[in-house]
């Protein structure tokens, strides 16, 4: 492979991580590498800006979410349910407060964060059972969420990625109270397979490694061939509009790729966007890599059409009995 481009932020951040002395991710034990990247994003995310609404909540199954809105109330509408990424083993909803807050802000919608427990105490399925049962939640409009719901957009970062994914197909084919109406998976994982050449272009030096990978994966434990690992080998129709990220120097950046190619191929309307010369994780890397705040802001811009574009046809569809 030659030379790939990296952003001049990217590469100093990079540079920056290098020369920290310590043990990598795959070197630690979960609680320790959990506490190091939430020390990292600390150091390298830009501050939460301030909404009317920062609330915690508690689902009758004991799955905690953050409530994030730019607005003290509002009429009944859309709503976005965020999944953390972090390998299923790291991250929490305050390693991605700010990314929330931001996406709430700019999307002008409200966004829950999702807690779901996290391997390897909790394996494999815990995770895309947690993103399950806290959709259906929410979708419900329940009292102690004081939204009216109705309709889902699923998102998340990663792992989380996966998570969205993986509970946009559970919800169509069994629906919930409301609909997804929108999915916006950022580098997500959705394949078992290990013959992507970036797994191996960029499996050093570049944030996230294959080790780190192989390192969340045996905490993880998948079930092969179950298809909430392997998402993208599902069957894609009925899947909602789509607006699908990636990274140039991910690991994750192929199977993002293929992902936005199935969709298409399944008619699935979708918007594919790279950014090029930039890492995994960048989305909670704004500070340390402020071109990420133009990445972000862009896939928010995108992402609030496709939004407007779904509620209406969905209000269009009910009021014509559909």
């Amino acid at each position: 492979m030659s030379q790939p481009f990296v952003r001049p932020d990217v590469r100093a951040f990079l540079t920056l991580l290098d020369s920290v002395p310590g043990p990598k991710m795959h070197e630690l034990d979960p609680p320790a590498a959990r506490l190091a990247f939430n020390t990292m994003v600390a150091i390298a995310e830009a501050p939460a800006e301030p909404l009317a609404v920062r609330r915690d909540l508690t689902t009758p199954d004991g799955i905690d979410l953050r409530l994030y809105d730019a607005r003290e109330s509002r009429t009944p509408g859309p709503v976005l349910v965020f999944f953390h990424g972090g390998g299923f083993v790291i991250g929490d909803i305050e390693s991605h407060d700010s990314f929330c807050a931001e996406t709430a802000r700019l999307l002008d919608l409200p966004v829950i964060a999702v807690a779901y427990r996290l391997a390897p105490e909790h394996p494999f399925p815990a995770a895309p059972d947690d993103c399950e049962a806290a959709a259906r939640w929410v979708a419900g409009s329940p009292a102690a969420l004081g939204v009216g719901v109705t309709a889902l957009v699923l998102a998340g970062d990663s792992a989380g990625g996966n998570l969205a994914i993986g509970t946009t197909q559970a919800l169509r084919d069994r629906p919930a109270a409301a609909p997804v109406i929108a999915q916006w998976p950022i580098y997500p994982v959705v394949d078992e397979a290990e013959d992507y050449p970036s797994l191996t272009d960029f499996a050093d030096g570049y944030l996230l490694t294959g080790d780190a990978m192989r390192w969340f994966g045996s905490h993880y434990a998948p079930v092969p061939g179950d298809r909430r690992n392997g998402v993208l080998h599902a069957d894609h129709a009925g899947t909602p509009p789509t607006l699908v990220v990636t990274a140039g120097l991910d690991p994750l950046r192929d199977q993002g790729r293929a992902y936005a190619a199935a969709l298409i191929a399944a008619g699935v309307p979708t918007v594919f966007r790279e950014a090029a010369g930039s890492i995994h994780g960048f989305i909670n890397l704004r500070k340390a890599v402020p071109s990420a705040q133009g990445d972000v802001a862009a896939c928010l811009r995108i992402l609030k059409d496709i939004v407007a574009e779904a509620e209406a046809n969905r209000v269009m569809a009910q009021a014509a009995g559909g």
